[in-house]
């Protein structure tokens, strides 16, 4: 017996036939063989547009029918990692055969759109217990408190900025034209290691690092740079050190060169570079001084300083001044990860 679309007209128009007769759907579905949902399809189009003949359509049907669209969502919310080609090799097993650009395009009319993922630290269970008791913790401190905190930290910045995606516009046939090339050096061409600092009232001290940085060099690092830092921004007797919990921070010998020279820290939680607003200063700073254009890696030493003494007071101010926002943004999300 032909179904659905396949329904001849002469039985679409005995549907309605019988339907005027004051039968009900399961008369009428009982009487000539077809599914119940098909006679009140039928039904409901003869009600609507009074005929049961096929309508001009404005265009080609959709490949992809409500069927495999409802697949499609399910599967990209359970696993947002699936390519679109795994999703058009999983549609063929509801034998619906179509591109993968047509697969996307029915994800993005549907609100999902491809994206390159956040790159976010890993965190385990500990470590979210941990981020969400510092931000309940602290969350009530005044802000004196947070402006007398000593802010630091160590980063890499790249001599040709390989870590920055860049886009350029140009035609076919044209990708190896010099203008549309960014040069690459073998081995990324160097990069430099920094120590830095701030406060609500500014930006400390940077520091360059010679070589790998281990227990000794970063206890040297400290020794040169916070007490000096402490009194150019004018901290209070009550200064208190923040550093993350990398092992040459917290290694055995550490932490008692910070107790023997009296450098009150932050109990700090693991795996969150988000709660550190000097975060937002590395950014700003790889930001210009890649935009000079450093040539070499003696140029891209003086840049970083130059450019590190630079940052507004302003800039640091707003930072700390925001701080509890981090704080109340880390509670709503569990202790997960936040932007």
């Amino acid at each position: 017996m032909p179904r659905s679309k396949e329904i001849q007209e002469e039985m679409r128009t005995k549907v309605t036939e019988i339907y005027q007769t004051g039968k009900g759907y399961k008369a009428i579905s009982k009487a000539l063989g077809l599914q119940r949902t098909t006679v009140r399809a039928i039904i409901h189009k003869w009600r609507k547009h009074g005929t049961v003949v096929n309508l001009p359509r404005s265009g080609r049907p959709p490949k992809i029918t409500p069927r495999a669209q409802r697949q499609l969502i399910r599967e990209v919310t359970k696993d947002p990692r699936a390519t679109s080609k795994e999703l058009q090799a999983s549609l063929t097993s509801i034998k619906v055969s179509v591109h993968d650009s047509t697969i996307r395009k029915r994800l993005g009319k549907n609100g999902l759109h491809g994206r390159v993922p956040r790159r976010k630290p890993l965190l385990s269970k500990k470590n979210i217990k941990a981020r969400l008791n510092f931000a309940k913790k602290h969350l009530d401190d005044c802000q004196d408190f947070w402006e007398n905190i000593l802010w630091t930290d160590e980063t890499k910045v790249e001599l040709f900025g390989r870590c920055v995606s860049r886009y350029i516009w140009r035609k076919s046939n044209t990708a190896f034209h010099k203008k549309n090339i960014i040069p690459t050096v073998k081995y990324g061409g160097g990069s430099v290691m920094v120590w830095g600092c701030f406060a609500a009232s500014g930006p400390g001290r940077l520091a360059v690092i010679d070589g790998s940085m281990n227990s000794t060099v970063y206890q040297k690092v400290l020794k040169e740079n916070v007490r000096p830092s402490v009194h150019q921004l004018k901290l209070k007797r009550s200064w208190v050190l923040q550093q993350d919990n990398d092992p040459k921070h917290t290694s055995k010998s550490t932490s008692e060169w910070l107790k023997k020279s009296k450098m009150k820290t932050l109990e700090w939680p693991s795996q969150s570079p988000d709660l550190n607003p000097i975060e937002m200063l590395w950014y700003d700073l790889k930001k210009v001084v890649h935009a000079r254009k450093p040539s070499n890696k003696a140029e891209l030493q003086q840049f970083c300083k130059d450019e590190w003494a630079k940052i507004p007071p302003e800039r640091c101010k707003r930072l700390v001044a925001s701080y509890r926002k981090r704080l109340i943004v880390v509670i709503a999300a569990k202790g997960g990860p936040t932007s």
